[in-house]
């Protein structure tokens, strides 16, 4: 852990070296989730409601799944980077390090700018939270907390295996923003409205169901299921195969010669 804070403090005094970029990229960073927040914004305008949900309520899953999202792409973004270490040959340097591959790329790449997100949902928890008509007992703050944070490490763990893929084919596959940037786009709404094939795909096979859609539910009150409440800590059963399938690929790594 002092090893991973020494790189987080190195990389931060990097990126503070430039202010004004860090700003102007920070400011891009919202202004683009912003956008998305403005088409939810005049959708409810003219429905008001999504399959009985409010506009506050659904506020709820959006600032939770950006901000688990944000999380993820600021402390784990050596994973997606990842196809560049296997091209240029910097991985046959971690290789002979005597530290762990799986720390020394997730301390390789911090990305401070991606805090414009974070901002972005952390005002959108300001709203939400007292006009979503929550009553916030502890095990409400409990849901919400865990939805966060496990939110966080599953988007970590496609990050993973996208890393992992990588092995295999060198460069990286654009498939994988279907799960990364297209479950952030697609998690501002309860994944609900998708229809049910779509949320038992995201439930049984890429678990961001279970730290969005059914504490969710327990959090507005329309489960009172503990388990809903519990959801988001069996979505981290879904680390186990992303570290297989990284240790996997590590097995099968040629060096690129560079």
């Amino acid at each position: 852990m002092k090893l991973y804070l020494t790189y987080l403090s190195i990389h931060i005094k990097s990126q503070m070296q430039y202010k004004a970029s860090l700003f102007l990229t920070m400011l891009g960073q919202f202004l683009v989730s912003f956008s998305a927040f403005l088409g939810m914004y005049f959708m409810f305008a003219r429905f008001h409601a999504v399959e009985g949900f409010s506009f506050a309520e659904v506020l709820l899953c959006f600032a939770t799944v950006l901000m688990a999202f944000s999380l993820a792409e600021c402390f784990a973004r050596g994973f997606d980077g990842f196809a560049r270490v296997l091209a240029n040959g910097e991985f046959d340097r971690i290789l002979v390090r005597p530290r762990s591959e799986v720390l020394q790329v997730l301390a390789s790449r911090f990305e401070l700018s991606r805090a414009g997100r974070l901002l972005q949902a952390v005002a959108v928890f300001l709203y939400a939270i007292p006009a979503s008509g929550v009553v916030w007992t502890a095990d409400k703050v409990l849901t919400l907390t865990l939805m966060v944070v496990c939110g966080t490490l599953v988007f970590s763990g496609l990050f993973v295996i996208y890393a992992a893929l990588c092995f295999f084919t060198t460069e990286g596959l654009e498939f994988m923003n279907i799960f990364t940037d297209g479950g952030r786009e697609f998690g501002a709404y309860p994944f609900s409205v998708y229809g049910k094939d779509v949320l038992r795909f995201l439930t049984f096979v890429i678990p961001l169901a279970l730290f969005q859609y059914y504490p969710f539910l327990y959090l507005v009150g329309r489960s009172e299921s503990i388990w809903y409440m519990l959801l988001p800590l069996v979505s981290l059963l879904f680390l186990v195969p992303c570290r297989l399938l990284f240790k996997i690929g590590l097995r099968h790594y040629k060096s690129t010669g560079s």
